[in-house]
């Protein structure tokens, strides 16, 4: 009993200790009248903030995160929400929010391996701020990854028809495009409408509405450095290219008439006779692009008429319109029937001078419809692209299309056919 008696002052003499020690410490605290502590207003805490956030991907303390990832959030009663991305050494990492606004990403792919910490903020209408922080480590540099190619590079000018087309070197799952199209965006000065339009599963192009307007400037993305894209594959970088878009020429040949009919923005500079593929082997009628210019090349059929029907022939001012061997070609053979009968074997024939004067002013991407002969252009034989109808070609996209509805005073925005994520 005297042990326990002990035991129950000591922890009497201890409570009361500790009872001091609180009470020093509030009238720290506290202060006087008029003397506001740190963390009070006249004994009242502050009030919450009205918005609140949380970062749903990727999450706190996570591992192995894509090089590509999207910081995604969800803020609730916010006005205003600002993103921040800083590596291991407190760098910050650039980036633009989505459209949506409820996603973050970065300008380029992040590095394998490194640690990131995300910190979303967002302000209500009462000015109060609400934060959340994710501290994430991206995954190591993969070995399987994919090559992404453009088929144009910077600075080059190509014509009003020309489509954008990049290619995949391994063929990527259906499931997996959309992400992929959400990570491909396109601008254009002035602002055009268009979409990306999924030819193959190694292959997509973008064309706008109506062929690109004279003298645009385009740009286009695809960030895909990192992207997951099916059974362990990743994109292997990212990928952009600036081009120029050059004058308006168009090339409008009818089999009735045998003449091809030449403007440059809507005015017409010149009229030039043509002898088209005779019946056996027709031109194709419908809007083919200029997809490749040789100044000379040799034409060989051997491999595909065999040694009765083909033949080798050297040829000047060659323009490809077909994958099936279709071309606008100087042949001065045929001069004496250009303009009154049909002798080729497909092509587009026109005399030497016309072939030089027509090569000098054309550009690859510059179209050429061509109409009355017995055969119609079959889609996918060439860039097709503009074969087809405008409600046929947003069938393509991985993405539900939404016509884009840019400001009136914004010269140049985001050509972008995606909907919010």
């Amino acid at each position: 009993m005297r042990v326990r008696d002990q035991r129950n002052r000591r922890r009497e003499v201890l409570a009361a200790g500790l009872l001091a020690v609180t009470l020093a410490l509030t009238s720290a605290c506290t202060g006087g009248k008029g003397d506001k502590g740190p963390g009070w207003q006249d004994g009242v805490d502050q009030p919450a903030a009205k918005a609140s956030v949380n970062i749903s991907e990727p999450a706190a303390g996570a591992k192995d995160v894509p090089a590509s990832a999207a910081i995604a959030f969800a803020a609730e009663q916010a006005e205003d929400v600002e993103v921040k991305l800083t590596d291991a050494e407190g760098e910050v990492v650039e980036g633009s929010l989505a459209d949506d606004g409820r996603s973050w990403l970065p300008s380029k792919a992040l590095t394998y391996g490194a640690a990131y910490t995300a910190t979303v903020t967002a302000t209500g209408d009462d000015g109060l701020p609400a934060t959340a922080t994710s501290d994430f480590t991206v995954m190591k540099k993969p070995e399987k990854q994919v090559r992404i190619i453009s088929f144009l590079g910077d600075d080059q000018t190509v014509g009003v028809a020309m489509p954008l087309i990049v290619k995949f070197g391994r063929a990527i799952p259906e499931q997996y495009r959309a992400d992929l199209q959400r990570r491909m965006t396109v601008t254009s000065e002035p602002v055009q409408e268009g979409v990306w339009h999924w030819v193959s599963p190694t292959e997509v192009r973008y064309r706008p509405k109506e062929f690109w307007q004279a003298g645009s400037k385009v740009s286009y993305r695809v960030q895909a450095g990192g992207l997951p894209l099916g059974d362990g594959w990743y994109g292997r970088a990212d990928l952009s290219v600036d081009i120029a878009i050059g004058p308006k020429l168009l090339m409008t040949v009818d089999n009735r008439t045998k003449r091809m009919t030449v403007t440059r923005d809507g005015e017409t500079i010149k009229t030039i006779p043509v002898s088209l593929g005779k019946k056996s082997t027709p031109s194709s009628s419908g809007t083919m692009v200029v997809m490749e210019k040789l100044r000379k090349t040799v034409f060989d059929t051997y491999d595909e008429l065999g040694p009765e029907d083909g033949y080798r022939t050297k040829i000047d001012y060659a323009q490809r319109l077909t994958w099936g061997g279709e071309f606008i070609h100087a042949a001065p053979w045929s001069e004496g029937q250009q303009g009154t009968t049909n002798v080729s074997h497909g092509c587009v024939n026109v005399s030497m001078a016309n072939g030089a004067w027509l090569f000098n002013n054309t550009k690859v991407g510059d179209p050429i419809v061509v109409k009355g002969t017995e055969r119609k252009l079959t889609n996918g034989n060439g860039w097709t692209d503009w074969n087809v109808s405008w409600a046929e070609y947003v069938k393509g996209s991985a993405l539900p299309y939404e016509p884009a509805e840019p400001e009136a005073d914004d010269p140049g925005i985001s050509v972008s056919e995606t909907p919010t994520a």
